[in-house]
C-alpha cells in the first residue's frame, strides 16, 4: 500500500526507526511513535491521497489509521480479517467493571454492582436470597419487590440450564443454544398467553441432563396457554411431544412430503418413515463389535491446562482413535479443545500464531503432521462459492467441457467455463447468477440476474453441451444426479461420491455457499478431507457435528468418522449425542457441572467404563444406550 509505505518512510526520517531491521530490533521509542503517533511528525491523513505539504497534520499512529480505515469497511469478511489482529483486554481504569469510581462506591452487603455482575447465575440467585433474609424494617419493605423480580428472572435462567453463566458474560461469546435459552427464559418470565412459539433445534449444544430441563421449560410455556412448535431431531423431544409431523421420506427432491403425523404411538407404526424406523428400533446405529485399543507410546499429553474454568488438568489424547470430549454445558469442552488443543498443535506444526489457552507443557507432538479443525463456518462468503468449487470438483468438470468437440472447434479453454474469469461468464452479475441489493438498515437481499436468469454464463458458453446438458444445467443437478451423470469419469465421480457418503446427496452441486446450513458446510469440509490421500498422522477436530442431523444422517456421519480413523488418523469430537458417544473408542468426560463447578476430568476410558462411573451424568445416560 503506497500510502502506508509513505507513512513509514516519513517516520523513518524523523525517528531512529529502521525499516530494514527486524521489528523487535527497533527501539521502544520508535515502535511507540509508530503505533501511537507523535505531534512532531507531520503527515497527510487521507488514506488514498498523496503527500501534499499544505494539508499536513500531526501523525496519530498506525493504530489510529487502521481504526479509521476499519470504520470505512462495509464487507463483513474484510472486517473479520481486521478483527484477527485485535484482542480484547481488560480496561485498567475500571478493572473490567465498566463503571467509574463514583458508581462503584455504592455497595450492598459489601459488594458493588461490578462484583455482583461477576457472579454466576447460581451464585447470584443464592446471594440475593440470603440478602432478602438479612434485610429488616424499611429496607426490607423497599427492597422486597425488587429482589423478587431479580430472583424470578434468575430462577428462569437456572431452569433452562444456564446457572453456570456469569451475569457479565458477553453475548458475543454465547453459543447459539445458550442465546436461544436466554430468550426462552425471558419469554417464560413475561407470562404471556395465547402466543405461538417456534423454536429451531433448541437442544443444540445441550447435554442430555440439560435437555430434560429444557423440555420442562417448554411444558411451562404450554401450561401458560401457549402453543409451541419445535423443529427437532432429539429422541426425547420427539417422545415428549403431544403431536408430531414427520417430513420426508428422504431429503431434497426425494423429500417434502408428510410421511407420518399424530402422537408418538401413532407415528412409530408408519413403516415408510425413517424417523419412525429409528424410534421403533427397526433401524439403529450399531455399536462397534470391537473398539480400537490405545498404543501407550502414541499419546499426546497436555499437562497443567488452566484455560478459562479448567482446573490444572492433565489430558491424554490417544492417537489413531476416535475420541469424544463430553460433559454438561459449560464444563470446559470448548476451552480444552478449541481454545487449547487446536491452537497449540497448529502453532507447533504449522508455525502459526493463534492465541493459545493456558497450559504448562505438551508432549509427543512429533507423532502428527497435520491438525484440521472442521468447523461449521461457511465454505465461502459469496454466491460464487459452492460445494464443487470448495471440494475441487469443478476443475475436472470444466476440463471435461473444454475437451468436447464443439468447445475445441470454438477454441474454448477450461477458463471459459469458470464464473471467476471474464469471457464465458455473464458480466451483468459477474458469474454470481444473482445481484446483491443493499437494504442499508436491513440485511442485504439477493435477486436473480435478469440478464442470464441465474445461469451465470453467457449464451455462447451455454451452447456447449454434454449429454444434452450445458454447464449451468450441470451446476443445478443434485449431488446424486451429478454422480450418475459423470459416473464414467473417475476424477469427477469419486469426489461427488464423498459428498454422497456424508449424506449430502440432496444438495445442488452449484448451490451458493450462503444458502448452506452450518451442518452442511461442516460435512462438505469432511467430504473434502475424505477425498484427500490420508497420511495417517492427521488430527481432525469436530465441534458438535450432529447439529441439525437426523438419525439416518448421524448413522452416515459415524461411518465417515470411522473411515477417517481407519486410515490411522485421530478424530476428536466434542459431542453430546449418545449415538456418537456409544461408537467412540475413547471418552473424556468433563464436569461435574458447568462454570466454576466444572473444569475437571471426571473420567476417561471406553464408553463401557464411563457408563460405570458413579457421579458422571454422561455415564448415567450412556448406560441406557449401551
Amino acid at each position: 500500500n503506497n500510502y502506508f509505505l509513505g507513512v513509514l518512510e516519513e517516520i523513518e526520517k524523523n525517528t531512529d526507526l529502521k525499516l530494514d531491521e527486524p521489528f523487535e530490533n527497533n527501539s521502544r521509542n520508535a515502535i511507540k511513535i509508530l503505533f501511537y503517533g507523535s505531534d512532531k511528525i507531520l503527515i497527510e491523513e487521507n488514506r488514498f491521497g498523496r503527500f501534499r505539504r499544505n494539508k499536513l497534520k500531526p501523525f496519530r499512529g498506525l493504530l489510529y489509521l487502521f481504526q479509521k480505515q476499519y470504520s470505512y469497511i462495509g464487507e463483513s469478511w474484510l472486517k473479520e480479517e481486521y478483527d484477527s489482529y485485535r484482542v480484547n483486554k481488560k480496561c485498567q481504569n475500571c478493572s473490567g467493571y465498566r463503571l467509574n469510581e463514583k458508581s462503584l462506591s455504592i455497595k450492598i452487603d459489601g459488594k458493588h454492582i461490578g462484583e455482583i455482575n461477576e457472579f454466576s447465575i447460581e451464585k447470584a440467585y443464592s446471594w440475593f436470597n440470603k440478602l432478602e433474609k438479612k434485610l429488616e424494617g424499611n429496607d426490607k419493605i423497599i427492597a422486597l419487590p425488587i429482589l423478587r423480580e431479580i430472583n424470578n428472572r434468575l430462577k428462569f435462567l437456572k431452569d433452562v440450564g444456564l446457572e453456570y453463566l456469569t451475569l457479565s458474560r458477553s453475548s458475543a461469546t454465547l453459543s447459539g443454544g445458550e442465546s436461544q435459552r436466554i430468550r426462552l427464559a425471558s419469554q417464560i418470565g413475561s407470562g404471556l398467553t395465547g402466543v405461538l412459539y417456534v423454536l429451531d433445534e433448541p437442544s443444540i449444544g445441550l447435554h442430555q441432563k440439560d435437555n430434560a430441563r429444557l423440555l420442562r421449560t417448554l411444558f411451562k410455556l404450554k401450561e401458560l396457554g401457549n402453543s409451541v412448535i419445535v423443529v427437532e431431531h432429539d429422541e426425547e423431544a420427539i417422545k415428549s411431544a403431544d403431536y408430531i409431523l414427520d417430513i420426508g421420506p428422504e431429503a431434497g427432491a426425494r423429500g417434502g412430503k408428510i410421511v407420518a403425523k399424530g402422537t408418538y404411538k401413532q407415528i412409530i407404526k408408519e413403516n415408510n418413515s425413517l424417523t419412525a424406523n429409528y424410534l421403533s428400533g427397526l433401524k439403529k446405529i450399531n455399536i462397534p463389535t470391537k473398539r480400537r485399543t490405545i498404543d501407550s507410546k502414541r499419546i499426546i499429553k497436555f499437562l497443567g491446562v488452566e484455560t478459562n474454568n479448567l482446573k490444572n488438568i492433565n489430558v491424554n489424547i490417544p492417537l489413531g482413535l476416535f475420541s469424544c470430549i463430553t460433559g454438561v454445558s459449560g464444563s470446559g469442552k470448548s476451552s480444552l479443545v478449541i481454545d487449547t488443543i487446536y491452537p497449540v498443535l497448529t502453532n507447533i506444526i504449522n508455525k502459526t500464531k493463534h492465541k493459545e489457552g493456558v497450559f504448562r507443557k505438551v508432549e509427543n507432538v512429533h507423532f502428527i503432521d497435520k491438525v484440521i479443525n472442521i468447523t461449521q463456518s461457511p465454505i465461502g462468503r459469496t454466491p460464487r462459492s459452492n460445494p464443487v468449487t470448495y471440494t475441487g470438483t469443478f476443475a475436472p468438470i470444466r476440463d471435461w467441457f473444454a475437451i468436447l468437440p464443439e468447445a475445441k472447434a470454438r477454441g474454448y479453454k477450461a477458463g471459459r467455463f469458470s464464473f471467476n474469469v471474464k469471457g464465458g461468464r455473464c458480466e451483468a452479475c459477474t458469474g454470481d447468477g444473482v445481484k446483491k441489493v443493499e437494504m442499508h438498515f436491513l440485511s442485504d437481499v439477493y435477486v436473480m440476474c435478469e440478464q442470464c436468469n441465474g445461469k451465470r454464463f453467457n449464451e455462447e458458453t451455454l451452447e456447449i453441451k454434454y449429454k444434452n446438458k450445458n454447464i449451468s444445467d450441470v451446476l443445478n443437478m443434485s449431488v446424486e444426479e451429478a454422480h450418475r451423470f459423470f459416473e464414467v469419469i473417475p476424477s469427477i465421480s469419486n469426489k461427488l461420491n464423498m459428498l454422497k457418503k456424508v449424506g449430502l446427496g440432496y444438495i445442488k452441486i452449484g448451490q451458493s455457499a450462503n444458502t448452506l446450513s452450518g451442518g452442511e458446510a461442516q460435512r462438505i469440509k469432511i467430504a473434502k478431507e475424505l477425498a484427500k490421500k490420508a497420511t495417517g498422522k492427521t488430527i481432525y477436530i469436530l465441534d458438535e457435528p450432529t447439529t441439525g442431523l437426523h438419525f439416518e444422517d448421524v448413522n452416515k456421519l459415524v461411518s465417515v468418522i470411522q473411515e477417517l480413523t481407519n486410515g490411522g488418523n485421530t478424530v476428536i469430537v466434542i459431542e453430546h449425542n449418545l449415538d456418537i458417544l456409544k461408537c467412540a473408542d475413547w471418552i473424556i468426560d468433563l464436569g461435574k457441572d458447568g462454570g466454576n463447578r466444572g473444569g475437571e476430568i471426571l473420567c476417561q476410558g471406553t464408553p463401557e467404563s464411563v457408563a460405570n462411573i458413579v457421579g458422571s451424568y454422561t455415564g448415567d445416560y450412556l448406560k441406557k444406550v449401551l
